[in-house]
């Protein structure tokens, strides 16, 4: 499975969220072999739990593993520093990234610390976030900690 395809997962999950009245960000946790382990979107809204972001539940539907070396992680927008921690302390091997022209957040800090980042700089991605911000900027800048 290449970065589009799991790309695709991670989208129809941020448009799952759009339409529950929430953030427009998607995630999934791949296998090895491009399986689905978990997928989820941001539910910082829905849940009223700031840390419900679509990579968290991504990796809560996954369930315990052995160990993550193996797995990728695809969010449509650069994780933040609180999911990118959270691919640094259980060691996912992998990240793709759908957009980072939105919000610039810790793949590069991942990448420095050796996890495989891959950047599509995918249109979809830019124009959901772009729209949503335009017409939600309050909730915006509170999701990512700008207030």
């Amino acid at each position: 499975m290449d970065g589009m395809d799991m790309l695709e997962i991670a989208v129809e999950e941020a448009r799952r969220g759009l339409a529950e009245g929430g953030i427009p960000i998607g995630a999934a946790l791949l296998g090895p072999d491009g399986e689905v382990l978990g997928r989820g979107h941001n539910r910082r809204v829905q849940d009223g739990d700031p840390s419900m972001h679509a990579e968290t539940a991504a990796f809560r539907a996954a369930g315990r593993r052995r160990h993550y070396r193996d797995t990728t992680m695809v969010t449509t927008l650069s994780p933040c520093w609180y999911c990118s921690g959270l691919v640094r302390q259980f060691g996912i091997g992998r990240v793709v990234v759908g957009e980072a022209t939105t919000f610039h957040g810790g793949h590069d800090w991942l990448a420095e610390h050796g996890v495989v980042v891959t950047v599509l700089d995918d249109a979809r991605c830019v124009e959901l976030m772009t729209e949503f911000i335009a017409a939600h900027p309050d909730l915006w800048y509170e999701d990512i900690g700008e207030n």
